[in-house]
């Protein structure tokens, strides 16, 4: 690896060198299909960060980023075809916003070299960078995202939820079924009977599912969906009175589309996050003006703020401090993928970097490592006001239980690893 650069003498090596390529940014986008509600405010986010800074900055280290949206329809199939006709164009990193695709594209971009990031989704095992050395699903994953529920729920019962009954309603497909094993370890320990109840894509119907949960009356209601199931589920829960305070979503199911269509009826209705909300931070006044205003915007810029939206703009602002990271590692602005990789596993998110990007407290810290792709999974708890149709983060981002998730992931991963001929790095 390369000596680092000062950010002085970078500048010097690019403005002695040729005219760079572009940074390339394929987004695995989904603006039709069952899902679009969700793919839509996160393509935008993630294309809209990129344009602020080509506009403002010049792009990433004086290249100009280039984001090349491919249309999977949340469809597996077309998402390796997207991968496939993209990777040639000198893609730096993937971000395809699906569980299914991301399990067949672990194996792809690791036999490519080019890097997959999965925040907040996909293989959970793939936290273990002794083993997926080219997947990240930093800062948090879909168990740290179970943990966190319990975690919360314990924190409003004295810290004792031995006896409760949780049902967990899930999209019946590998995204929704990620929870399961951890919940039921959790239930072990914490001595909660756990109900899973699967509802089969797309989510429209799901009258017996809730009328099991109205004759069962749990204490809570947990949810891990997406797109339109989402929204039905609330409705349903409004429509059997189950006590909204009491149903909480994992951060796939608490955006505004999910709750409004309910109206008054949401009003309580929490999720957990790995990021702050709403759009009072300069980050976004810096979109208005450079990208929205200018008519730049890949939507129609009225997203800012909303939960996904800022996810894409999240997941594009870590991937460009990832290339920034790379380009002093490697004393070159002009990056290959392997080159990201390494950015990405050198990464550093702190609160002085995050007030300097414009995103005070918008995210916790973490520090990325060759044996830790996942980051400290740290999670908290927003609650969605009706009168106010806004959602507000309730508690700090907290830790999640290690012990538990630790030995999942070392399970998972090390089958991976022996059925893969993979032998741990990091040595």
């Amino acid at each position: 690896m390369k000596m680092k650069l000062t950010t002085l003498a970078l500048s010097a090596v690019m403005a002695a060198g040729p005219a760079m390529a572009d940074l390339v940014f394929p987004s695995l986008s989904y603006r039709t299909g069952p899902y679009a509600a969700g793919g839509i405010p996160f393509a935008d986010g993630y294309a809209d960060y990129f344009t602020l800074l080509n506009e403002r900055d010049g792009g990433i280290g004086g290249v100009k980023a280039n984001v090349i949206e491919c249309e999977t329809g949340y469809n597996t199939e077309k998402g390796v075809e997207c991968y496939e006709s993209t990777k040639g164009q000198g893609a730096l990193i993937y971000q395809p916003l699906s569980t299914g695709i991301t399990y067949q594209l672990i194996p792809k971009v690791t036999a490519d070299g080019i890097p997959l990031h999965t925040m907040g989704y996909g293989r959970t095992s793939a936290a273990n960078g002794e083993v997926f050395s080219h997947v990240f699903n930093y800062p948090a994953n879909y168990w740290n995202g179970a943990s966190g529920v319990v975690n919360y729920l314990l924190q409003e019962n004295g810290g004792d939820l031995n006896g409760k009954k949780i049902s967990l309603i899930y999209h019946n497909s590998a995204y929704g079924k990620e929870p399961i094993r951890t919940l039921e370890e959790l239930s072990k320990k914490h001595g909660f009977e756990l109900t899973a109840l699967p509802v089969d894509h797309p989510g429209q119907e799901q009258k017996s599912q809730w009328l099991q949960i109205r004759r069962d009356r749990p204490d809570f209601v947990v949810m891990w969906g997406w797109g339109v199931m989402n929204q039905v589920a609330i409705q349903e829960a409004a429509n059997i009175r189950f006590p909204m305070e009491n149903f909480i979503g994992v951060w796939w199911s608490g955006a505004e589309h999910d709750v409004m269509p309910a109206g008054d009826k949401a009003n309580g209705y929490k999720s957990v996050t790995f990021h702050n909300v709403g759009r009072d931070f300069p980050v976004f006044d810096d979109i208005q003006a450079h990208v929205v205003d200018k008519g730049l915007a890949a939507g129609s810029g009225d997203q800012i703020g909303n939960v996904l939206y800022n996810r894409g703009m999240y997941a594009a602002m870590l991937a460009a401090e990832a290339v920034k990271t790379a380009q002093e590692m490697h004393g070159t602005a002009d990056i290959t993928a392997a080159m990201m990789r390494d950015g990405m596993e050198a990464l550093v998110i702190d609160q002085t970097k995050m007030e300097a990007l414009g995103m005070p407290n918008f995210g916790p810290s973490f520090n990325v490592t060759c044996e830790n792709h996942g980051g400290p999974g740290l999670v908290g708890v927003t609650q969605w006001d009706a009168s106010s149709k806004a959602w507000s983060l309730i508690s700090d981002f907290g830790p999640t239980d290690t012990e538990v998730i630790g030995k999942l992931i070392d399970e998972d991963s090390g089958a991976y690893a022996a059925e893969n001929n993979i032998e741990p790095r990091c040595n």
